[in-house]
Parts: structure tokens; sequence; C-alpha cells
């Protein structure tokens, strides 16, 4: 009985474990975001607007990808250069 009570406790920290570090990924991967984009956004002549579009690409897409430089590039984030608005422009700076 005492053997059940432990292995139950233990089980149910090593969940909370697990979520702990999923959460931390998923931080880490939204500082990454961060970073990226502000390169990407360094030269916009409306910065605040493009950090706003190029995270939330940078988050939509699984890998976090976002294209090296302030131009261009696309091709080498197919999830990122892929996004388009309703009005079937390009949604990613």
């Amino acid at each position: 009985m005492a053997s059940t009570k432990a292995t139950l406790v233990f089980a149910v920290l090593c969940l909370l474990l697990i979520s702990e570090m999923g959460m931390l990924m998923v931080e880490a991967e939204r500082a990454d975001c961060q970073q990226k984009c502000a390169s990407r956004c360094s030269k916009s002549w409306k910065q605040k607007m493009c950090l706003k579009t190029c995270n939330t690409c940078c988050q939509r897409c699984n890998d976090g990808c976002v294209p090296p430089g302030p131009t261009a590039n696309r091709d080498v984030c197919p999830c990122y250069a892929q996004m388009k608005t309703h009005g079937n422009r390009y949604k990613c700076p």
C-alpha cells in the first residue's frame, strides 16, 4: 500500500516536471522568434507592425523559422513564405 502511494506521487511529480519543461521550451522558442524578427525588421519603415506580424508568423510555424536578413530570402523558410492574407498577399514580412 505504501509503495503504491509512493509510486503515484512519483508519477505525478514526473508529469509536472515534463509539463514544466514543455513550457520552458515554448518560452525559449518565443524568445528566439523575437530575436530573429528584430533582425528581419531592422530596416523596416513600419518597425512596430513588422515585428508584430513577423512574431505571429514565426510562432505559427512549428519550426520557428524566420528568413535571415532584412529582405528577401523567403525560400529559406517555406512555412513563413507560404502564409498569405485573405487578400492573397504575403502575410509575413
